[in-house]
């Protein structure tokens, strides 16, 4: 997690990452292509962190790890890159890339407070950081040497580095869907509703995976949309069960808000998290599997 005064302060030495999406919808590169920081690049969660939807893998399955690498390198992240994610919805979707980054070895945080944040307030006066910019940013892909920086003369200039490469996903981080239930301690992030079955706007059967914990994205966020304190969010997940070598799996409704709980556990000092890629697009489509409504416990 990186804040707005030292994403300006260190601009020049990463990439930053616009990762918009909205699930009703709406195009997120519409949206970068009317504003966006200066310089950031644009990753489309449905081509660059997403293999093809299907109902047996879920509406965001992850991408063959070859795929991951080539489509970051499309935009411009190489290997010896940091990365500086960032959407419009407290970091829920640009934290799918950060965390795949940071489990395949890459480093990465997301901008606490998102678009939303640049400039932001510091005390004495606002962050002197730039203007938004319109329409694209082709940066890639990156073969050798620096990238030129954007006509605004700020943005990220990256080091000479090859493409990102990335072999496999580590399978200890990653938990399919027969091995869920076995798990000591399985998180939803979904917001409550969802998970208790009373709404379900998208997937086949509403409720949660028997035995889960609702932990929705919206609690690790304070007022400001930002994230709360490491203390705070430790506070949070240990009343949920989650200690030092727990290994909790988080799943969502894809995949993608999950990687927001998992960030979070991160930052509250737990690094064993996993994620369930299907989720519960996956789970909900196999009627063989069981399902739970109402509060935790099925009461």
């Amino acid at each position: 997690m990186v804040a707005p005064e030292w994403l300006r302060e260190h601009y020049d030495e990463v990439v930053v990452a616009d990762v918009r999406w909205y699930l009703d919808g709406r195009s997120g590169y519409d949206a970068y292509l009317e504003r966006h920081l200066p310089g950031a690049v644009f990753v489309d969660l449905d081509r660059c962190l997403a293999g093809p939807a299907a109902v047996e893998e879920g509406r965001h399955p992850l991408p063959a790890p070859h795929n991951f690498a080539r489509a970051m390198t499309s935009v411009g992240i190489t290997g010896g890159q940091a990365v500086i994610g960032y959407d419009d919805d407290g970091g829920r979707i640009a934290a799918r890339l950060v965390w795949l980054l940071r489990v395949s070895g890459h480093r990465a945080s997301l901008l606490d407070g998102g678009i939303d944040a640049w400039p932001g307030p510091v005390e004495g006066g606002p962050v002197e950081g730039g203007p938004l910019e319109r329409g694209p940013v082709e940066r890639g892909p990156i073969e050798r040497g620096p990238v030129e920086r954007p006509s605004s003369g700020r943005g990220p200039v990256s080091p000479a580095a090859g493409v990102l490469q990335l072999r496999e996903w580590p399978a200890a981080r990653f938990v399919p869907p027969e091995e869920v239930t076995s798990a000591s301690i399985v998180l939803d992030a979904r917001a409550p509703e969802r998970y208790r079955g009373e709404v379900e706007p998208v997937d086949a059967r509403a409720g949660h995976i028997p035995g889960a914990r609702n932990a929705p994205t919206a609690g690790n966020l304070d007022e400001r949309g930002r994230f709360k304190t490491p203390e705070a969010l430790r506070d949070i997940y240990g009343n949920l069960g989650v200690d030092r070598g727990s290994s909790p799996v988080v799943y969502c409704g894809s995949g993608v808000t999950a990687c927001h709980d998992l960030i979070a556990l991160e930052l509250a000092g737990f690094e064993d998290g996993r994620l369930y890629p299907g989720s519960w697009s996956q789970w909900s489509a196999d009627p063989a599997r069981p399902v739970e409504t109402g509060a935790e416990g099925g009461r």
